[in-house]
């Protein structure tokens, strides 16, 4: 099965321009794809992974990759699915970030022997002529097309308006397109769904300044069966940076998925075949949480590795308890299926009398009496540098108190540092 249906099949494409010109494009050819990654924090985050994955995809079907990180259009800020203009960003910022996103996407995807390629578009976009710019590029550009693209029309209707400066940004990107095309023959843009007037803006411009066809695909954008955003916790967002969200906090976070999106989540973000993935549709009950794991461990895996994914999986195991994965779910996945085979990594556990938690006790005082931290000042020290966590949350103050409210079923789930975990259960 080519690219386009294996896209098609797992859920990745809202919509396409040039639809059966596209497919024989990508049947007939090596291509190259680009998609933008606006270094907007430090690390991307699991709303990311939809076009990472996509990436991925493309890349094992022998195509090549390019993830572009817009180290120059981020001084912009895309006004993109925004009702308000992005916090402006200095250029330290946005090469300190840029760092970050380029680590990442090392994991995901092969920059080896030109498999792939990492770019920054500031290597060409911050150097630009602003009055060269504009009679080369700019008269390609109609002010009437541009403002009835969604991105437009939704801030133009707002209070705030769009500023001139965002009101660039679909230029720019267009010219992105194209100089990707000029320089590595870069045919297809990818992107999500309120990219579409972007994407549109750049093959536009490449057909007429160069007479060249391209192509652009955008991705739907994925929320929960619940309708939240995805990536999108009551605990904030969920990180690919291992040091924002741990790995078992990551695996913990697909193992939480809901029943309903349990099927849709398999398609999208793991690599396990879709006639598997589709008998999940009629399992319930034991067999339905059995799939659930095998997501987390594959997501987990993915993104950190098989260490990783097997250590989040015994921890799990040591704290719930675990049961048996039947063979016949999800069969190609490699987790391990017997409980016995899994290598159960018991979370340090502590019984505090429920009364305590009930009047409350400082953070710190809490850490050093389950044994995070060694004494009252090195739990203060631990926690003043950020290194306090409780259920996945950073402990803003010292003497927070931790109160009865923090139960989450039945456990308050402590952290120091990147990798110390304990659990603290209540005596009644």
């Amino acid at each position: 099965m080519g690219v386009y249906n294996t896209l098609m099949e797992r859920g990745f494409i809202e919509q396409a321009t040039h639809d059966s010109e596209l497919r024989k494009y990508l049947e007939e050819q090596k291509a190259t794809c680009y998609i933008g990654f606006d270094p907007t924090a430090s690390s991307l985050h699991v709303g990311s992974l939809v076009p990472i994955m996509s990436l991925v995809h493309m890349q094992r079907h022998g195509h090549r990759p390019i993830a572009l990180v817009g180290g120059g259009t981020g001084l912009i800020g895309d006004p993109s699915g925004k009702t308000e203009m992005r916090k402006m960003l200095t250029l330290a910022d946005i090469d300190k970030n840029a760092t970050g996103l380029k680590q990442q996407l090392s994991l995901f995807l092969d920059f080896s022997e030109d498999e792939a390629l990492l770019l920054n578009n500031a290597d060409w976009l911050v150097s630009l002529s602003y009055i060269p710019f504009l009679r080369d590029i700019g008269r390609y550009f109609s002010v009437n097309r541009m403002i009835k693209t969604e991105s437009c029309r939704l801030r133009l209707e707002t209070e705030e308006g769009l500023s001139f400066i965002e009101f660039n940004y679909m230029v720019l990107q267009a010219y992105d397109f194209l100089e990707l095309y000029n320089t590595h023959n870069c045919r297809l843009q990818m992107g999500g769904n309120d990219q579409w007037g972007n994407i549109v803006a750049g093959i536009d411009l490449i057909r007429r300044k160069q007479r060249g066809t391209s192509f652009g695909i955008t991705f739907p954008l994925i929320t929960t069966a619940g309708g939240a955003k995805m990536g999108k916790t009551a605990k904030g967002a969920v990180w690919l940076d291992a040091d924002r969200t741990p790995p078992y906090e990551y695996y913990q976070f697909w193992r939480d998925t809901d029943d309903r999106d349990v099927m849709r989540f398999l398609a999208l973000f793991t690599f396990l075949p879709m006639d598997e993935i589709r008998a999940i549709e009629i399992v319930s009950d034991d067999e339905l949480n059995a799939a659930k794991v095998i997501l987390a461990y594959e997501a987990t895996r993915i993104a950190h590795g098989r260490k990783a994914a097997l250590e989040s999986q015994g921890a799990t195991a040591g704290t719930f308890g675990a049961r048996d994965i039947p063979n016949h779910i999800l069969p190609s996945s490699e987790i391990p299926r017997r409980t016995g085979e899994i290598a159960a990594t018991e979370m340090p556990t502590t019984h505090v009398d429920e009364e305590i938690l009930r009047d409350g006790i400082p953070a710190f005082k809490l850490f050093v009496m389950i044994g995070l931290a060694k004494s009252n000042g090195d739990a203060r020290r631990l926690i003043g540098q950020g290194g306090g966590y409780l259920n996945g949350r950073r402990i803003q103050a010292f003497d927070d108190l931790v109160k009865i409210e923090e139960l989450d079923k039945g456990q308050i789930l402590l952290r120091a540092g990147k990798k110390r975990y304990h659990k603290v259960v209540t005596n009644k």
